[in-house]
């Protein structure tokens, strides 16, 4: 399974994805999910990649082919991150037709694209397997894509369009190790890219191992302090129970 997430803000973009591929009981495989391109100046994208296997590694390499080749429509040529998602879209389809072996196997794959192109804004969209796509919106600044559930709840009570760039990392990190402890097929290593907007470069990207001094801090600190809360919390109401009365007693 895979999380990634990409949070938008009005200082720019963090993003961050797992690396498990594989978490069997005698194998564990990891494979990066964060590919990065252009970064020249004049625009800059990221692709968080979640599904099959064979269908996300098809469509960056036919990304990387086609700005190799300078096809007619490629990452580096389209206008606007809407064109851009467009794109990656039906690269999708494409792969996924030519892996589908018959009708029970589906070589699905979800994609976030997020970065700037200049002229335009800061900018994420999640894209389907179908190909279509839906970009972040005020109101809903992050999305995710593969196993969302268990970090969800941080980035609903903290992420605003307001949120610094420094809190939307610190809570993307939070969110992934939520998920890594609640599903094991969700794992390190974690990587994280923060774009600043109008920087149109390469953005700054680390890459976390389980082991990280960072990641065990963070991972030791919100579980300290979520006991911390808890236990602040107001009781809830509890009537007073009448005292019991045995059969037959007078």
């Amino acid at each position: 399974m895979t999380y990634c997430v990409a949070i938008s803000v009005a200082d720019g973009i963090v993003f961050a994805s797992d690396s498990r591929t594989n978490a069997g009981a005698d194998q564990i495989s990891t494979y990066s999910k964060m590919h990065r391109f252009g970064g020249d100046g004049q625009r800059a994208f990221t692709l968080l990649a979640c599904g099959n296997l064979a269908t996300t590694q098809g469509v960056v390499a036919q990304i990387e082919r086609d700005i190799g080749s300078r096809a007619d429509v490629n990452l580096l040529n389209v206008p606007d991150l809407p064109a851009a998602a467009e794109y990656v879209g039906k690269l999708s389809i494409d792969e996924q037709h030519k892996h589908r072996g018959s009708e029970d196997f589906a070589p699905e794959a979800s994609f976030i694209l997020g970065g700037q192109v200049r002229g335009g804004p800061p900018r994420i969209a999640q894209i389907y397997a179908e190909g279509n796509f839906v970009g972040a919106s005020e109101s809903m600044p992050f999305l995710q894509i593969g196993e969302v559930k268990y970090g969800k709840p941080i980035l609903d009570r903290i992420i605003t369009s307001a949120t610094s760039l420094d809190a939307a990392l610190k809570c993307a990190l939070v969110s992934m190790d939520s998920t890594m402890r609640s599903n094991a097929t969700v794992g390190p290593p974690v990587e994280y890219l923060v774009y600043r907007a109008d920087s149109f470069g390469a953005g700054i990207h680390n890459r976390l191992q389980d082991d990280d001094d960072y990641l065990l801090g963070l991972r030791r600190a919100w579980s300290e302090n979520i006991r911390t809360a808890f236990d602040k919390l107001p009781g809830p109401p509890l009537p007073a129970v009448a005292p019991m009365r045995l059969a037959g007693a007078r």
